[in-house]
């Protein structure tokens, strides 16, 4: 038996080797027989990972790389040695920064060119620039890496699968400034993403078996991270959404574990169901589940602002709110002075904080008390069934003419806000493609919270992608304007005062750039 452990561990380390030497013909001979997941068992490295840290080496050193070389966490000798392969035996540490910390602005942090300057008279000069070898090397490497990366995806590579530094492949190519690379793994998980969520329309007709398909094989529950609207970072409501999966607590990162080292089945957040019947509490600058995770937070107030000028440019409009939480941006619509606004709020704690702050007296405001699944059916269905019995009826209005005599007004609103709690993606998809098209007014806008995938800046950038495709094909037009978020994620201290994350289960936020979505009729 232990010859045998050996043997895969040697596999192993092979596929990882030639992945960091991107030695594409020995990894295709590899991957007949061995998978694209095999994992360092020291660093957690896997072949992805390998293939892009091999771009590391040919980054030109900078004063960064010696003041940021360590994320806190030291690398391990790997227990099976392989040759050439600084990448593989636990030598390199992902908390070093090179001279390419972001990817915007740059092309794959190539950055080393050299200035030819020679005279052509007095006070002037000719500069004519020259790709060193430098340069051609480092090009030759990534494209190197990505025909490498590419062939590890169409073996089943998962996109997101983290080292023992908290980082996928993306994070690492991000941090180096490989644009390329990243937008390889982007596009990976926009695929991935995007073939789960087709599979949960499918599942009744599978027999839960085969979890193979298209370039995303292997891809299996415990692989994907994805953050939910409505910021819980895994939703477990029976298993019924395959596109939020419930991470084991190896794959949740350090930092998001603020005082609360895994992800246990008495997180609230994890069933909308459970969360609605758990007490919240309302403290400075945040509202808190039942297990401490951040509901909504005070920082959020630039965005819930910035949200509803953009949604209302005028007074006098109808508005339309789901999930009032701590009453940010309804309180801001009602500074823009609508002609209507309803309210549509679940959670008993949440109605009852709303009724002692004279919500229920506001002239112009409804509140609907239930999910958003219950009552917005019945507001379509309401206007629906009035206009069709006054067609039926014949009934007449007095002082209109032709049609006006025989329709009412029917339920719609000028804007509409999305931001709900405990929800995954499933239900949000299913809100826009099912819900906004029967309330929203021809030239009306609507917008959301955008917390999917804010744990980390590819997830973030997947789900904005996939958002991008499933709004298009729902028969929206999205525009997005980019925020910076006015919070320090180390300590969680905002523009609003407060250090917000202290006694906080999870941080939902972990990204730098908010990217408010404006959503309207497509064409």
């Amino acid at each position: 038996m232990e010859d045998v452990g050996t043997e895969i561990d040697i596999d192993a380390q092979l596929i990882l080797l030639a992945s960091s030497k991107h030695d594409i013909e020995s990894l295709r001979t590899l991957l007949r027989t061995g998978s694209a997941n095999v994992q360092d068992p020291e660093t957690g490295l896997t072949p992805l990972h390998a293939a892009v840290l091999a771009c590391e080496e040919s980054i030109p050193s900078s004063p960064l790389l010696a003041e940021n070389h360590s994320n806190g966490s030291e690398s391990e000798p790997a227990a099976t040695e392989v040759p050439s392969s600084p990448l593989v035996n636990g030598a390199h540490v992902n908390g070093s920064l090179s001279a390419a910390t972001t990817i915007d602005g740059e092309t794959d942090g190539i950055h080393s060119q050299t200035p030819n300057v020679s005279a052509t008279g007095a006070g002037s000069t000719t500069d004519t620039t020259t790709t060193t070898p430098a340069v051609d090397s480092k090009k030759e490497t990534i494209d190197a890496a990505a025909k490498t990366m590419k062939l590890l995806l169409q073996n089943g590579a998962i996109w997101n699968d983290l080292d023992r530094n908290d980082e996928t492949p993306g994070c690492i190519a991000r941090r180096l400034g490989l644009t390329t690379l990243y937008e390889i793994m982007v596009d990976a998980g926009c695929r991935a993403e995007m073939l789960l969520n087709r599979l949960d329309g499918y599942e009744a007709l599978g027999d839960g078996e085969d979890e193979t398909d298209g370039d995303e094989p292997g891809k299996d529950d415990d692989a994907v991270e994805v953050v939910v609207n409505g910021r819980a970072e895994e939703d477990a409501a029976n298993n019924t959404a395959p596109d939020t999966h419930l991470p084991s607590s190896s794959q949740i990162p350090a930092q998001e574990q603020i005082d609360s080292p895994t992800v246990t089945a008495d997180d609230t957040s994890l069933s909308n169901p459970t969360y609605l019947r758990q007490p919240l509490t309302y403290q400075p600058h945040r509202l808190l589940d039942a297990s401490s995770n951040g509901v909504m937070m005070s920082w959020e107030t630039s965005i819930m602002q910035r949200s509803a000028d953009l949604l209302c440019r005028r007074s006098g409009l109808r508005v339309l709110n789901i999930g009032f939480g701590m009453g940010i941006i309804d309180t801001h619509f009602q500074d823009l002075y609508p002609k209507t606004h309803h309210i549509v709020e679940a959670h008993p704690d949440v109605l009852a904080k709303m009724r002692a702050d004279g919500w229920y007296e506001k002239e112009e405001v409804v509140v609907h008390e239930g999910r958003w699944q219950d009552v917005l059916p019945k507001l379509i269905e309401a206007s629906s069934a009035e206009i069709m019995a006054l067609l039926e009826d014949g009934e007449e209005k007095e002082g209109a003419t032709g049609e006006e005599q025989r329709l009412p007004q029917p339920l719609v609103f000028d804007a509409i806000y999305f931001d709900t709690f405990a929800e995954d993606y499933a239900a949000f998809r299913e809100f826009f493609s099912e819900m906004v098209i029967g309330l929203l007014d021809d030239g009306g806008k609507w917008s959301f919270f955008h917390g999917l995938g804010a744990d980390r800046q590819i997830c973030y950038d997947v789900y904005t992608k996939v958002l991008e495709m499933d709004l298009l094909e729902a028969g929206f037009d999205i525009e997005w304007e980019k925020m910076k978020v006015e919070l320090d994620g180390a300590t969680g201290a905002s523009s609003q005062g407060g250090v917000e994350w202290e006694g906080v289960r999870r941080k939902y936020w972990n990204v730098d750039d908010y990217r408010l979505p404006t959503c309207t009729f497509a064409g």
